[in-house]
């Protein structure tokens, strides 16, 4: 079997849902500010989603990596929240692990 099959048979609507929930991890995890910053989180999305399925070798591929990577990111947030210390503790005044979307950016790409 030709394994791009699997490609002709997904729905544009199908890509589309997936693109959307990559926004709403994304919008819950990366900071943004008006409507530059959300076209900005559209276009990581929409980039992810396309060398997801351009590399995927099935469905089953397309969705188990798509799921690992929001998986990482919301481990990765939970993890940074944890570790943050409140002011006056032990951290001394040093600032807390950069979290910006210029951050993010590199370990979004897989």
């Amino acid at each position: 079997m030709d394994t791009g099959d699997w490609r002709t048979q997904l729905q544009p609507e199908y890509r589309q849902r997936m693109v959307n929930k990559i926004m709403e991890t994304l919008k819950r995890h990366l900071p943004f500010s008006g409507p530059e910053g959300l076209q900005e989180l559209k276009k990581i999305a929409l980039r992810f989603e396309e060398k997801i399925f351009t590399t995927a070798t099935s469905q089953s591929d397309y969705l188990r990596k798509i799921s690992l990577k929001m998986l990482t990111m919301e481990t990765k947030s939970q993890n940074t929240m944890s570790n943050s210390l409140p002011p006056n503790s032990a951290n001394n005044g040093r600032s807390p692990p950069d979290t910006g979307l210029d951050g993010q950016l590199g370990r979004m790409v897989i």
